[in-house]
């Protein structure tokens, strides 16, 4: 008897240690608390190409932009008076294939008589020839009738030679052409550089210029964040890294904002460990590894600001899942 009430035991142990696996996935591993600082897309905007004193700066700092705006803009008379050079010397260009085209049109009429006058004249030598041999003309006369058409036949190869010239002077003058239109195009681009522009709508966060400054290319003139698309920048320990999964959901506060909840979720997690990232630690801590993660997060009223501090809730599952 005693032997059956141990195996009824032992059955019943068992059962309910199977029991998570027959009636239900295990219950939620828990979550983990996770603390970094708010990230931004950050440009530090500058001129490229130009140099010239700034004559307008339409935007201070804070101030929200639209992509497309005027951030800043230099002087740019030097620029448009090259580009007003580059216009007269394209356009001077262009005539100049128009002649070229008209000579080789005359030239090619030129060719188009002489080839009916070396037609006739080779005809002419034919007939004295014939003639002279009959004794109706004389010796002389089909002498003269051949060199004449021998005189047709030059002027002709000439008026070829002529034809080839006009239309070697044709592709060189629209290869200049073709030049002075890309040196047009060039300064174009670069009168188009004398003004900044914001590359995406957000905030400037740093203007770092003034009126009448020197702008010259790579000097930085306005800082802009992107306060639309912000992140947080946390790290995760090593045993936990099975348990979160990118694109999952995350909550995100802060302490500027108490009791308000951001929706964020993981968009990236490193594939290579790091160390704990701190100044001051044990030797303990130093050697403990952990895994960077992004979080994305929404942030339609620009509240959450690059540097600010955050924390995240991040809910573990169950490794293997």
């Amino acid at each position: 008897m005693l032997l059956g009430g141990v195996v009824v035991v032992l059955a019943g142990g068992v059962a309910f240690w199977y029991a998570p696996g027959l009636f239900g996935p295990a219950p939620n591993a828990g979550d983990v608390s996770v603390s970094g600082n708010i990230e931004a897309h950050e440009s530090v905007l500058s001129f490229n190409d130009v140099q010239a004193p700034i004559v307008a700066l339409p935007f201070d700092e804070g101030a929200a932009v639209r992509a497309g705006s005027v951030l800043a803009r230099v002087d740019d008379s030097l620029y448009r008076q090259q580009v007003a050079i580059d216009t007269a010397n394209a356009q001077t260009a262009a005539a100049q294939v128009a002649v070229n085209q008209s000579n080789l049109a005359a030239a090619q009429s030129t060719l188009a008589s002489d080839v009916f006058d070396q037609n006739q004249k080779a005809q002419d030598y034919q007939r004295a020839q014939a003639l002279v041999g009959s004794r109706t003309i004389s010796v002389q006369a089909r002498d003269l009738a051949r060199t004449a058409a021998q005189q047709a036949g030059e002027a002709v190869a000439h008026d070829r030679a002529l034809v080839q010239v006009a239309q070697a002077n044709i592709g060189l003058a629209k290869a200049a052409a073709a030049a002075a239109r890309a040196k047009l195009g060039l300064d174009e681009i670069t009168l188009g550089d004398t003004t900044l522009r914001a590359p995406f709508s957000g905030v400037v966060a740093v203007r770092e210029a003034e009126l009448g400054e020197l702008a010259a290319p790579g000097v930085a003139i306005v800082t802009l964040d992107d306060l639309n698309h912000v992140w947080l920048r946390a790290y995760v320990n090593e045993p936990d890294l099975g348990k979160i999964r990118l694109g999952e959901a995350v909550d995100v506060s802060t302490d500027s904002y108490p009791g308000k909840i951001y929706a964020g979720r993981i968009s990236f997690i490193s594939p290579q460990a790091e160390f704990t990232p701190k100044t001051v630690e044990t030797y303990a801590e130093r050697i403990t590894l952990v895994y960077r993660v992004r979080i994305d997060i929404d942030n339609p009223t620009h509240e959450l600001l690059p540097g600010m501090p955050a924390d995240a809730k991040i809910a573990l599952l169950p490794a293997g899942q």
